[in-house]
C-alpha cells in the first residue's frame, strides 16, 4: 500500500535507504579474532537520508522522504519519528512482507564506530511505486545509498524530477564502490555533490592529488557544487566562482554516526536560504558538531538554537 498526497508539497525529499539504527556502545571497536564488551544499547530510527531531512525539518523546512518500510515493530517506529520531527510522511511505501531495515552499529568510547547494515525491503523499491505528483515542487532532491536495486530506481526517478529540482547527491562507501561508471547518470544530474574524502579519493582512484584537483574534475562534469567532509579536518568546498576550507568547532563527542547527514542538514538548509559557500559550510560543521554530542538525532539543534548561534 503506498499513501498519496499531492497536497503536502516538501521543499527538501530525500531518497534513501530507512533504517532502525541499533546502536551499542563498545569499550573499543575490535579487529578480527579481537574481543570486547557492550556497555550499553540504544535503538534509534536512522538511515542516511531520514537524518538529513529530519534535520531539515528542525531547521524549519518542510520535508519528505521516500522509503520503503514493513509493517513491523521497526517500521512504526521510522514512521512515528519522522512525524513528531515534522516529516511529511506521504511520500512513505508500505510492504506487507518482509522486515523494515537495520543497522547494528557499534561506537566506542571516542566516538568512531563500525556498522553493519540488513536492508530488509529498501531494496524492493520500484518506480510505478513513486508518485511523480508528491515531487513536483520540491526544491531539492537528496540522494543517499541502497544496498540493492533500488539503486537502479533512483536512476529511473532522475527524469521524473523537474528542471528547476537541485539534486543533492551523498554517496556514501556503498555507491562509491560501485564505481565512477556505475554512478556516471546520477553524478551527471547531480547540483550538490557532499561526499567524503576517503570516498572522493576512491571515487577517483587517486590517493595523491590535491583535493581541488580531485573536484573540479566534478566542476567539469557539470556538478554545481562539490563539498568534500573532512572529518575533524573540516570541509573543503568549490564552486565554479569559490572555494574555502572550514574548520569544525569543538565539541564534546559522543557519537559519530550520522556526522555527515547533520553537517547535509545544515549545508542544505543554507543553501536553501542562498547564503554563501563558505558560511553554509561553517553552518554544516555547527549543526554536525552539536549532533555528535548525543546518539542518534538526541541532540540536533533546532531553528533557534541555529539563530541564537549564529
Amino acid at each position: 500500500m503506498e499513501i498519496f498526497d499531492n497536497d503536502l508539497n516538501a521543499e527538501v525529499i530525500g531518497f534513501g535507504a530507512l533504517n532502525v539504527d541499533k546502536l551499542y556502545s563498545v569499550e573499543n571497536i575490535v579487529s578480527k579474532d579481537g574481543e570486547s564488551f557492550i556497555k550499553s544499547e540504544t535503538d534509534t530510527p536512522g538511515g542516511s537520508a531520514a537524518n538529513t531531512v529530519i534535520g531539515l525539518s528542525r531547521l524549519g523546512c518542510s520535508t519528505s522522504i521516500i522509503g520503503k518500510i514493513a509493517e513491523d515493530d521497526e517500521g512504526d517506529l521510522i514512521e512515528y519519528n519522522l512525524a513528531i520531527n515534522g516529516v511529511y510522511t506521504n511520500n512513505l511505501i508500505y510492504s506487507e512482507t518482509g522486515v523494515t531495515g537495520k543497522c547494528l552499529g557499534f561506537v566506542d568510547d571516542e566516538g568512531e564506530r563500525c556498522l553493519y547494515i540488513d536492508p530488509g525491503v529498501n531494496d524492493e523499491i520500484k518506480i510505478g511505486e513513486i508518485n511523480p505528483l508528491n515531487i513536483m515542487r520540491c526544491k531539492i532532491m537528496h540522494y543517499t545509498s541502497f544496498v540493492g536495486d533500488s539503486f537502479h530506481t533512483q536512476i529511473e526517478l532522475l527524469d521524473k524530477l523537474h528542471d528547476e529540482c537541485f539534486l543533492s547527491f551523498d554517496p556514501g562507501m556503498l555507491y562509491v564502490k560501485k564505481g565512477f561508471d556505475e554512478l556516471k547518470p546520477i553524478l551527471e544530474r547531480t547540483d550538490i555533490l557532499l561526499i567524503n574524502e576517503s570516498e572522493l579519493r576512491l571515487l577517483c582512484n587517486n590517493n595523491n592529488d590535491p583535493l581541488k584537483q580531485l573536484a573540479i574534475g566534478f566542476l567539469d562534469l557539470g556538478i554545481e557544487t562539490v563539498v568534500v567532509k573532512r572529518g575533524s579536518k573540516g570541509v573543503f568546498a568549490i564552486n565554479n566562482t569559490t572555494e574555502c576550507e572550514v574548520g569544525v568547532y569543538e565539541c564534546d563527542v559522543v557519537d559519530t554516526t550520522g556526522a555527515g547527514d547533520s553537517f547535509n542538514s545544515g549545508f542544505l538548509y543554507s543553501y536553501l536560504k542562498g547564503y554563501d559557500l563558505e558560511k553554509s559550510c561553517k553552518i554544516g560543521n555547527w549543526v554536525a558538531s552539536k549532533a555528535i554530542e548525543g546518539f542518534g538525532m538526541e541532540k540536533f539543534p533546532t531553528h533557534k538554537d541555529l539563530e541564537e548561534f549564529f
